[in-house]
């Protein structure tokens, strides 16, 4: 994008390497018995697969959130919509996109998460920032859980 291209909404891109295969590190995500060890602090109901009724409860923001599975593509790619605030489209949600790719013979994954559809506001703005830390933090503790059993966020919320 040149200076002089228009920005009409705001989005992100964080990433990380996994020492596991490509299908562990995609299971890890899908599970929601896994993502609960890890990452949804609150708990997450539903696979991550289309149709499927979905539900994620954190304790640093308690209520369930209601996430719709666009796109699974196992063991490569998950596309979710969730509910966000000041957000670009009629819905009202944000899109976010997990991509995993095989390295090094498949002896580890490449994590790629994009998440956009942000107004371009002060707003807006609070809010990408708020969840690219938000996707860099589930990284690490994916990173953590999948390679050494620890749930890097016990306690980190309550």
């Amino acid at each position: 994008m040149s200076e002089a291209t228009p920005l009409d909404a705001l989005s992100f891109t964080v990433s990380g390497r996994i020492s596991r295969p490509c299908a562990e590190v995609y299971e890890a995500v899908a599970d929601p018995a896994q993502l609960s060890r890890y990452f949804t602090t609150g708990g997450a109901r539903g696979r991550l697969e289309v149709g499927a009724d979905i539900t994620w409860d954190f304790h640093d923001f308690p209520g369930a959130f209601p996430v719709t599975v666009v796109e699974a593509e196992p063991p490569r790619r998950i596309v979710i919509e969730w509910d966000g605030a000041a957000t670009t489209g009629e819905k009202g949600v944000t899109r976010t996109t997990f991509e995993f790719e095989p390295i090094d013979d498949d002896t580890r994954t490449l994590v790629t998460i994009s998440e956009s559809s942000w107004l371009v506001t002060a707003e807006g703005a609070k809010h990408a920032f708020g969840n690219c830390e938000g996707w860099t933090g589930m990284l690490a503790a994916l990173k953590v859980w999948v390679e050494h059993g620890i749930n890097l966020r016990d306690g980190f919320y309550a």
